[in-house]
Protein backbone atom coordinates (compact mmCIF):
# COMPACT_ATOMS: atom_id res chain seq x y z
CA UNK A 1 0.00 0.00 0.00
CA UNK A 2 0.96 3.54 -0.95
CA UNK A 3 -0.23 6.49 0.98
CA UNK A 4 -0.55 10.14 0.10
CA UNK A 5 -2.73 13.53 0.48
CA UNK A 6 -3.26 16.14 -1.97
CA UNK A 7 -4.12 19.63 -0.86
CA UNK A 8 -6.72 21.53 -2.85
CA UNK A 9 -6.80 24.46 -1.01
CA UNK A 10 -4.62 25.49 2.31
CA UNK A 11 -6.71 27.75 3.95
CA UNK A 12 -9.94 26.18 4.27
CA UNK A 13 -7.72 22.71 4.51
CA UNK A 14 -9.86 20.89 1.86
CA UNK A 15 -7.04 17.95 1.75
CA UNK A 16 -7.98 14.24 -0.17
CA UNK A 17 -6.06 10.94 1.58
CA UNK A 18 -5.42 8.59 -1.13
CA UNK A 19 -4.79 4.50 0.40
CA UNK A 20 -3.09 3.24 -3.03
CA UNK A 21 -3.20 -0.56 -3.21
CA UNK A 22 -0.70 -0.42 -5.73
CA UNK A 23 -2.66 -2.66 -7.96
CA UNK A 24 -1.65 -3.96 -11.16
CA UNK A 25 -5.35 -3.61 -12.60
CA UNK A 26 -7.84 -0.77 -12.28
CA UNK A 27 -10.22 -1.58 -9.25
CA UNK A 28 -13.18 0.13 -7.77
CA UNK A 29 -13.01 2.80 -5.85
CA UNK A 30 -14.35 4.48 -2.49
CA UNK A 31 -14.40 8.12 -1.57
CA UNK A 32 -15.09 8.06 2.31
CA UNK A 33 -16.93 11.02 4.35
CA UNK A 34 -16.34 11.05 7.83
CA UNK A 35 -18.34 12.07 10.43
CA UNK A 36 -17.90 14.17 13.42
CA UNK A 37 -20.39 17.60 13.56
CA UNK A 38 -18.07 19.61 11.66
CA UNK A 39 -15.63 19.35 14.80
CA UNK A 40 -13.23 17.28 13.94
CA UNK A 41 -12.87 14.09 11.68
CA UNK A 42 -13.39 10.55 13.62
CA UNK A 43 -10.51 8.42 12.88
CA UNK A 44 -13.46 5.22 13.23
CA UNK A 45 -14.82 6.59 10.20
CA UNK A 46 -11.89 7.57 7.99
CA UNK A 47 -8.19 5.10 8.07
CA UNK A 48 -9.51 2.06 9.45
CA UNK A 49 -12.88 2.14 6.58
CA UNK A 50 -10.27 2.95 4.10
CA UNK A 51 -7.39 0.26 4.91
CA UNK A 52 -10.85 -2.05 5.68
CA UNK A 53 -12.06 -1.53 1.87
CA UNK A 54 -8.31 -1.67 0.84
CA UNK A 55 -8.34 -5.30 2.05
CA UNK A 56 -11.19 -5.84 -0.10
CA UNK A 57 -9.59 -4.55 -3.09
CA UNK A 58 -11.15 -1.33 -3.48
CA UNK A 59 -8.40 1.86 -3.88
CA UNK A 60 -9.99 3.92 -0.79
CA UNK A 61 -9.99 8.02 -0.60
CA UNK A 62 -10.70 9.81 2.48
CA UNK A 63 -11.68 13.67 2.16
CA UNK A 64 -11.01 16.26 4.43
CA UNK A 65 -13.46 18.75 4.49
CA UNK A 66 -13.69 22.12 6.30
CA UNK A 67 -14.35 21.44 10.26
CA UNK A 68 -14.25 23.28 13.30
CA UNK A 69 -13.81 26.73 12.86
CA UNK A 70 -13.78 26.72 9.04
CA UNK A 71 -16.48 24.59 9.31
CA UNK A 72 -18.86 25.75 5.88
CA UNK A 73 -21.87 22.91 4.69
CA UNK A 74 -21.07 24.76 0.87
CA UNK A 75 -17.19 24.58 1.33
CA UNK A 76 -17.67 20.58 2.28
CA UNK A 77 -19.97 19.95 -0.43
CA UNK A 78 -16.98 21.63 -3.10
CA UNK A 79 -14.74 19.71 -1.22
CA UNK A 80 -16.29 16.51 -2.71
CA UNK A 81 -16.34 17.36 -5.85
CA UNK A 82 -12.85 18.34 -5.89
CA UNK A 83 -12.01 15.17 -4.62
CA UNK A 84 -13.97 13.31 -7.65
CA UNK A 85 -12.75 15.24 -10.09
CA UNK A 86 -9.34 15.06 -9.26
CA UNK A 87 -10.10 11.03 -8.56
CA UNK A 88 -11.37 10.84 -12.13
CA UNK A 89 -8.96 13.02 -14.20
CA UNK A 90 -6.36 10.26 -12.72
CA UNK A 91 -8.09 7.50 -12.71
CA UNK A 92 -5.37 5.61 -14.82
CA UNK A 93 -2.35 6.76 -12.50
CA UNK A 94 -4.73 5.63 -9.55
CA UNK A 95 -5.82 2.61 -11.36
CA UNK A 96 -9.24 3.03 -10.08
CA UNK A 97 -12.39 2.01 -12.29
CA UNK A 98 -14.39 4.74 -13.01
CA UNK A 99 -17.27 2.87 -13.57
CA UNK A 100 -17.21 1.55 -10.34
CA UNK A 101 -16.25 4.52 -8.17
CA UNK A 102 -18.91 5.76 -5.59
CA UNK A 103 -19.35 7.36 -1.91
CA UNK A 104 -19.27 6.48 1.85
CA UNK A 105 -20.37 8.54 3.80
CA UNK A 106 -20.96 8.68 8.23
CA UNK A 107 -23.55 10.78 9.92
CA UNK A 108 -22.65 14.19 9.10
CA UNK A 109 -20.72 12.87 6.65
CA UNK A 110 -23.59 10.63 5.56
CA UNK A 111 -25.73 13.87 3.91
CA UNK A 112 -22.68 15.12 2.45
CA UNK A 113 -22.36 11.96 0.53
CA UNK A 114 -26.55 11.69 -0.39
CA UNK A 115 -26.24 15.27 -1.27
CA UNK A 116 -23.12 14.80 -3.83
CA UNK A 117 -24.99 11.46 -5.09
CA UNK A 118 -28.06 13.75 -5.91
CA UNK A 119 -26.07 16.41 -8.02
CA UNK A 120 -26.82 16.24 -11.60
CA UNK A 121 -22.88 16.51 -12.54
CA UNK A 122 -22.33 13.35 -9.62
CA UNK A 123 -19.65 11.32 -10.82
CA UNK A 124 -20.46 8.74 -7.94
CA UNK A 125 -21.93 5.78 -9.33
CA UNK A 126 -23.22 4.33 -5.83
CA UNK A 127 -23.69 5.40 -2.54
CA UNK A 128 -23.56 4.20 1.07
CA UNK A 129 -24.63 5.89 3.70
CA UNK A 130 -24.41 4.95 7.63
CA UNK A 131 -26.70 6.56 10.24
CA UNK A 132 -26.93 9.47 8.21
CA UNK A 133 -28.15 12.54 9.17
CA UNK A 134 -30.16 13.56 6.16
CA UNK A 135 -32.27 16.74 7.17
CA UNK A 136 -31.59 20.04 8.66
CA UNK A 137 -32.61 18.61 12.44
CA UNK A 138 -28.94 19.12 13.73
CA UNK A 139 -28.17 22.81 12.21
CA UNK A 140 -28.62 24.21 15.18
CA UNK A 141 -27.00 22.33 17.36
CA UNK A 142 -23.88 21.35 14.66
CA UNK A 143 -23.65 25.36 13.83
CA UNK A 144 -23.83 24.97 10.27
CA UNK A 145 -26.38 25.71 7.79
CA UNK A 146 -26.95 22.47 5.66
CA UNK A 147 -30.32 21.30 3.55
CA UNK A 148 -33.17 18.77 3.48
CA UNK A 149 -31.39 16.11 1.29
CA UNK A 150 -34.56 13.52 1.12
CA UNK A 151 -35.87 16.13 -1.27
CA UNK A 152 -33.15 15.76 -3.60
CA UNK A 153 -33.66 12.46 -4.99
CA UNK A 154 -34.48 12.34 -8.25
CA UNK A 155 -34.58 9.28 -10.90
CA UNK A 156 -30.99 9.64 -11.44
CA UNK A 157 -29.35 9.03 -8.43
CA UNK A 158 -27.53 6.05 -7.82
CA UNK A 159 -28.22 3.04 -6.15
CA UNK A 160 -27.71 3.53 -2.61
CA UNK A 161 -27.37 1.22 0.43
CA UNK A 162 -28.47 2.70 3.82
CA UNK A 163 -27.53 1.23 7.48
CA UNK A 164 -28.29 2.61 10.94
CA UNK A 165 -29.42 0.94 14.37
CA UNK A 166 -32.94 1.67 15.93
CA UNK A 167 -31.43 3.14 19.13
CA UNK A 168 -29.96 5.89 17.61
CA UNK A 169 -30.97 8.87 19.00
CA UNK A 170 -29.05 11.53 17.58
CA UNK A 171 -30.02 10.78 14.00
CA UNK A 172 -33.42 8.76 14.37
CA UNK A 173 -34.38 6.28 11.89
CA UNK A 174 -38.03 7.43 11.12
CA UNK A 175 -36.41 11.49 10.71
CA UNK A 176 -33.70 10.61 8.68
CA UNK A 177 -33.41 7.02 7.20
CA UNK A 178 -36.95 6.32 6.46
CA UNK A 179 -37.84 9.80 4.45
CA UNK A 180 -35.00 8.95 2.53
CA UNK A 181 -35.69 5.79 1.44
CA UNK A 182 -39.30 6.55 0.59
CA UNK A 183 -38.05 9.12 -1.84
CA UNK A 184 -35.90 6.53 -2.85
CA UNK A 185 -38.45 4.15 -3.90
CA UNK A 186 -40.70 6.71 -5.46
CA UNK A 187 -38.06 7.43 -7.88
CA UNK A 188 -37.38 3.81 -8.94
CA UNK A 189 -33.63 3.85 -7.30
CA UNK A 190 -32.11 0.54 -6.43
CA UNK A 191 -31.36 1.16 -2.79
CA UNK A 192 -31.23 -1.43 0.15
CA UNK A 193 -31.43 -0.35 3.84
CA UNK A 194 -30.91 -2.10 7.21
CA UNK A 195 -31.62 -0.47 10.49
CA UNK A 196 -30.05 -3.18 13.41
CA UNK A 197 -32.13 -3.45 16.99
CA UNK A 198 -28.36 -3.21 18.27
CA UNK A 199 -25.76 -0.70 17.89
CA UNK A 200 -25.68 2.52 17.87
CA UNK A 201 -24.81 5.85 16.16
CA UNK A 202 -20.97 6.32 15.32
CA UNK A 203 -20.43 2.91 15.87
CA UNK A 204 -18.92 2.85 12.10
CA UNK A 205 -17.37 -0.71 11.22
CA UNK A 206 -18.41 -2.09 14.99
CA UNK A 207 -15.82 -3.94 15.49
CA UNK A 208 -12.30 -4.72 17.50
CA UNK A 209 -10.36 -2.68 14.96
CA UNK A 210 -12.17 0.53 15.27
CA UNK A 211 -13.64 -0.01 19.01
CA UNK A 212 -9.88 0.41 20.10
CA UNK A 213 -10.36 4.00 18.96
CA UNK A 214 -14.03 4.43 19.58
CA UNK A 215 -14.09 4.08 23.22
CA UNK A 216 -14.57 -0.07 22.97
CA UNK A 217 -17.93 0.24 21.01
CA UNK A 218 -18.34 -2.59 19.22
CA UNK A 219 -21.22 -4.42 18.04
CA UNK A 220 -21.03 -8.13 16.14
CA UNK A 221 -24.64 -7.74 14.31
CA UNK A 222 -24.88 -4.01 13.52
CA UNK A 223 -20.97 -5.25 12.82
CA UNK A 224 -22.83 -7.05 9.56
CA UNK A 225 -23.62 -3.89 7.66
CA UNK A 226 -20.28 -4.51 5.82
CA UNK A 227 -20.63 -7.88 4.33
CA UNK A 228 -24.02 -7.28 3.65
CA UNK A 229 -22.97 -4.02 1.53
CA UNK A 230 -20.11 -5.97 -0.22
CA UNK A 231 -22.45 -8.19 -1.33
CA UNK A 232 -25.13 -5.63 -2.54
CA UNK A 233 -21.76 -3.79 -4.26
CA UNK A 234 -21.34 -7.19 -6.44
CA UNK A 235 -24.73 -7.28 -7.15
CA UNK A 236 -24.62 -3.76 -8.84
Amino acid sequence: MNFKQVVFDKDKEIKLDIYDAESDVSLPGIVILPGGSYKTFKERDAARVALTFLTKSYQAFVVKYPVNEKKNYQDAKQSISMAFDYITDHAKDLNVDTNKLGVIGFSAGGQLAAAYSNQPDTKAKFAILGYPVLTQALDEKIGIHSEDVTKQVTKNTPPTFLFGARGDELAPYIEHIYPYTEALYKNGINFEVHEFATGGHGFSLANQFVGVVNRDRTDEHFAKWFPLCLGWLQSL
